[in-house]
């Protein structure tokens, strides 16, 4: 089975490596000004204007590839679980449509609102919400991220919230918010844990996370549909937490935190003898390797938003918000 990998994990390894290095080095300039190390201060991870430029610089992009069924024309803005799910989308458009996207729609994205976070070292990221022209009243939140200040901002989460579910954030005086780290022991899950306790309560249920379409009604939906007439159905769940898949988290007014993670899932349909798989989609079969016959297994790579309230509130149940969820690749046997 294949595995998803971070986009820019390689090239990014050299470069780190050599400016830490550099940086490091030089505490003071030749004239004795004390130089700003961006990996120890705690700063802004970008202006507003900055923000406002990345947005627009993502939706060109994404437009130019929908429309074109054309991964490498926004390869430069995407990462993480939204590059895997993209880049997936426009390899199957593309083999069923190779003149381009005959449904096009420019993706349209209006009153924006930018939540911008302090914090020391890198990665650098900031969060989106705007309206979205698509996907009815949803709010579009959209986490961009870069690793150094001369990388360009890329968008690794994408999810669609109910206006009313996005929270109040903590903010300071400026009007910054705050990044919660990864293995804090404030929250009821440290994010960086969210992964795996989704996956893990996904096959064995549990009291981790609050009723709702993305826990008890999948678990609900998938139960049902595990076992039909002449076909049976597993499912693999794994957490995925490497690199340009590493949750990210905003502390909100509450105490608790806004925290963006990445799943990774399989989905085997096997034919009893005599029966056969039913024939998928046109998209399954463009990233669909082998040949069906009695089985078919899909790949898919899922970022979700929750909310993840303080430890020791009165909710300590995980709150599902929203969840994207892609086929990354198929194999059939």
């Amino acid at each position: 089975m294949s595995r998803v990998r971070g986009p820019r994990r390689l090239r990014r390894l050299g470069r780190v490596a050599c400016m830490a290095a550099s940086v490091t080095a030089l505490s003071l300039t030749a004239s004795g000004c004390v130089v700003v190390h961006g990996e120890r201060e705690v700063i802004p991870a970008a202006t507003r204007a900055e923000a406002a430029t990345a947005l627009r610089q993502f939706t060109a992009a994404y437009n130019k590839a929908d429309k074109a069924y054309d991964s490498s024309l926004d390869s430069d803005y995407v990462t993480g679980a939204l590059g895997a799910i993209d880049a997936a989308r426009l390899k199957a458009g593309h083999t069923n449509s190779p003149g381009g996207n005959p449904a096009h729609t420019p993706l349209t994205l209006t009153d924006a609102k930018f939540t911008i976070p302090k914090k020391a070292g890198w990665p650098r990221w900031f969060v989106a919400d705007a309206k979205g022209n698509k996907g009815g009243s949803a709010r579009w939140l959209l986490v961009f991220t870069r690793d150094d200040v001369a990388e360009r901002w890329q968008v690794a989460y994408l999810t669609l919230v109910a206006p009313g579910d996005v929270p109040k954030f903590t903010t300071d005086k400026d009007g910054f918010a705050e990044a919660v780290p990864a293995g804090t022991d404030s929250l009821a899950v440290a994010p960086g844990d969210l992964s795996r306790t989704y996956a893990t309560y996904l096959k064995s249920g549990g009291g981790s996370f609050a009723a709702g379409p993305y826990t008890s009604g999948w678990r609900t939906l998938r139960a049902k549909e595990a076992v039909r007439p002449g076909l049976a159905t597993q499912y693999i769940d794994e957490p995925l937490t490497n690199g340009d898949y590493a949750p990210l988290a905003l502390r909100t007014a509450d105490g608790g935190a806004l925290v963006f993670f990445t799943t990774h899932h399989y989905q085997k349909q096997t034919a009893a003898a005599g029966a056969s798989v039913p024939a998928p989609n046109k998209d399954v079969q463009a990233l669909t390797t082998g040949e069906i016959k009695q089985s078919l297994t899909m790949e898919f790579v899922a970022n979700e938003v929750a909310l993840d309230p303080a430890k020791g509130s009165g909710r300590q149940q995980v709150s599902m918000l929203g969840r994207i969820q892609g086929l990354t690749a198929a194999q059939g046997e």
